[in-house]
């Protein structure tokens, strides 16, 4: 029987785009709008912030891992008032100390990919860990090391679909590209369970993560889809005819730390 890490593997490989497509592409389609890591001046709550929350006291520590700008962090900062962001964008990371430093917190930025700058974090009360987990391929010691480096508790947050199937029509219109239906956070659920760690999920409806602009996402649509902007048209006139789901199901998955 396959197992769920064999699972989300095998799912995550399948999203690769073929390098036919990617050798023509006129840049990188994997970008991120620059709108999704503003940080507004208050952060809705959500089952992720209350189960981090819960397991700070006043004045507690926290790791996030993928940081971006911050926006799990500060959710919950305070009680949180020492705080480690991780992120493998230098540029991330500035956005993060900025804002830390605005909020008065005590911070340390750490540039890399985790698991391997680990090492360098010491342990936290909490670790959160918020749309990171489908860009990683080897998802056991990712695992492993959060809960290693949580005294308390870890939450890690990310849509029940891969951040990419709202493109799935997409794909298929413009370059008859069948794309995966897998992996899910049930499967990364799975896979935390089958590694001992005794999970919780939660399930919410959120906004969409999209540029509120249309012009803007048009764009990035348009990157993401390995065109070029004389393509743009066609790209906005899809759009309009098949406007996107303005909500999307996001999972919460938390556990108490284990030694």
């Amino acid at each position: 029987m396959t197992s769920a890490t064999q699972q989300w593997t095998a799912g995550l490989a399948q999203w690769g785009i073929p390098d036919g497509i990617i050798k023509q592409a006129p840049q990188s389609p994997w970008i991120h709008p620059p709108a999704l890591f503003e940080i507004p001046e208050e952060i809705a709550d959500s089952p992720s912030h209350q189960r981090a929350r819960e397991a700070l006291s006043e004045n507690g520590s926290l790791i996030d891992v993928g940081c971006g700008g911050g926006m799990a962090t500060f959710a919950i900062a305070p009680p949180a008032a020492l705080i480690t962001g991780i992120d493998h964008q230098s540029s991330m990371l500035d956005l993060y100390a900025r804002e830390a430093e605005q909020r008065g917190l005590t911070h340390t930025e750490i540039l890399g990919d985790w698991p391997d700058v680990a090492n360098q974090v010491e342990r936290s009360d909490v670790v959160v860990c918020h749309n990171v987990a489908y860009n990683i391929s080897d998802i056991v010691p990712f695992i492993q090391a959060l809960n290693n480096h949580a005294l308390k508790r870890v939450v890690i947050e990310i849509p029940m679909e891969h951040p990419l199937a709202p493109m799935r029509d997409l794909w298929k219109h413009f370059w008859d590209l069948e794309r995966p239906a897998g992996p899910t956070a049930q499967t990364l659920f799975d896979v935390i369970s089958e590694s001992g760690f005794p999970a919780h999920s939660e399930q919410r409806e959120a906004p969409a993560r999209e540029p509120v602009d249309f012009d803007q996402h048009v764009e990035f649509t348009s990157v993401r889809l390995c065109l070029g902007p004389e393509r743009r048209h066609e790209v906005a006139e899809f759009l309009r005819a098949h406007p996107a789901s303005p909500s999307r199901t996001v999972v919460t998955i938390w556990w108490d730390a284990t030694s």
